[in-house]
């Protein structure tokens, strides 16, 4: 059973059609029992770090999520909040990754805040990008980013370098949307599927 963790984020239907289009019926819960015996878990979603994270411990989600032995993919806020600590509302997270989230600073006219819309991944590491070339474009949405470290396995630049994707031990994460990247997204899906 693939398990998505059912909490107040939005955008986890893309996330659930992009599974049926791979032939997978996941199932979205936020009960800890389906959740610790599911084969795999996607953490997705878009939102706001401080409300999510307290939906996540008025549940006792976070404590679930932190003690999961399986492969775990985080996307877009799922990410974020598998950091220790986001600006965003000063927020404490999982701790899972020891990392700082950190917001966008404008450095000229130019750079909006958020990034919206597509961009280029590099420095790509491990299993979970199997498959998919240097260079490849994924869809991002954010106004928060983790800085690089010895975590990163991809890396992407906006405004300045900062990690596209994470591993830890079991714990996998993208700040790119691979639900909305076409094809190299469906790719990455796949082979964390596979792990």
């Amino acid at each position: 059973m693939i398990a998505v963790v059912k909490y107040n984020a939005g955008n986890i239907r893309s996330v659930l059609n992009a599974l049926n289009r791979l032939g997978v019926e996941p199932v979205l819960t936020d009960d800890a029992e389906a959740l610790r015996n599911a084969e795999r878990v996607l953490f997705p979603g878009q939102g706001e770090a401080a409300t999510a994270m307290a939906y996540l411990r008025e549940r006792g989600l976070d404590r679930v999520i932190c003690s999961l032995r399986q492969p775990v993919l985080g996307i877009c806020i799922g990410q974020q909040l598998m950091c220790s600590h986001s600006e965003e509302g000063n927020t404490d997270c999982l701790g899972i990754f020891p990392m700082e989230v950190v917001r966008f600073q404008p450095q000229r006219h130019e750079d909006k805040v958020p990034q919206m819309g597509w961009n280029s991944i590099h420095n790509l590491k491990t299993r979970l990008f199997d498959g998919v070339d240097e260079g490849s474009f994924i869809y991002n949405v954010h106004s928060f980013y983790v800085p690089e470290s010895p975590y990163t396995i991809a890396s992407c630049e906006y405004i300045l370098p900062y990690s596209a994707a994470l591993n830890k031990d079991n714990f996998y994460s993208t700040q790119f949307h691979p639900e909305k990247s076409g094809s190299v997204g469906e790719q990455i899906l796949k082979n964390f599927l596979k792990l």
